[in-house]
């Protein structure tokens, strides 16, 4: 990272990540910490945001990025190569027809869901291989707030996704640094900042109903009327995000 991309980072977006990262125990001396770099907004403050942590922070831990590459017309991550070259950032690019495979497998799903199955499982085969402990994925307070609304209206359930935890098989820690921090400070960012964002990162997601997008506009427009909304939703997520027990699905 050069020295303005650095400077770059706001210190309104840099202290939630810091207290995430602390609270939920996110990086620990020694950790590989592989980034799943969608090319999305997120995915690229949450990439700078570790990369400042990593010069900066008490800690010692090395950090690559893998950019899963699902096939679909329209998406093309070429440009994230120089720019990884350029941080310094060690980088993966894996290529899978998750759409083709979607239309033959998938059974009373979304894609979307489909989807973020199979990425998460390329990239636990990723970190395996080359050796990363660690998933760092870019999901947001925006993201979880939804999720916890999809999972009491649609499943009956209490939950969302967590901060820090092992995965099932033992050998692998997901971590999400950006549980704290609000979309619209990832999207001001990476306006500001002229990050090389994949513009429509996944164009087969606006083709397919989703639950999440009328979630997300039904959250928008409370929080038009209340202003406490996300942060009256984050204090009582609080417990299920910190919760540290293995899960396989989110």
């Amino acid at each position: 990272m050069t020295k303005q991309q650095d400077s770059a980072l706001p210190k309104a977006l840099l202290r939630p990540i810091g207290r995430a990262v602390v609270q939920h125990q996110m990086i620990q001396s020694g950790d590989r910490i592989l980034v799943g770099l969608s090319g999305g907004k997120d995915s690229l403050t949450l990439l700078l945001a570790l990369r400042h942590l990593q010069r900066h922070a008490p800690v010692d831990f090395e950090l690559a990025a893998c950019t899963v590459d699902p096939e679909i017309p329209g998406f093309d991550p070429s440009p994230l190569r120089d720019y990884l070259a350029e941080l310094g950032v060690p980088y993966f690019y894996e290529s899978q027809a998750i759409m083709a495979q979607a239309e033959v497998s998938m059974q009373g799903d979304s894609f979307c869901a489909f989807c973020s199955r199979m990425k998460r499982g390329i990239l636990y085969s990723v970190a395996r291989r080359e050796g990363y402990g660690v998933l760092a994925l870019g999901q947001h307070l925006d993201d979880l707030a939804e999720s916890l609304l999809m999972s009491l209206m649609y499943q009956g359930k209490l939950h969302t996704m967590k901060a820090n935890y092992v995965i099932d098989a033992g050998d692998l820690r997901v971590i999400r640094p950006l549980v704290a921090v609000r979309e619209s400070q990832t999207r001001a960012f990476a306006q500001q900042a002229g990050l090389p964002v994949i513009l429509d990162n996944c164009p087969a997601c606006y083709s397919k109903p989703q639950q999440r997008a009328r979630i997300k506009a039904l959250l928008h427009e409370e929080s038009q009327h209340n202003k406490q909304l996300f942060s009256n939703l984050q204090a009582a997520m609080l417990p299920l995000v910190s919760d540290r027990g293995n899960v396989s699905h989110d």
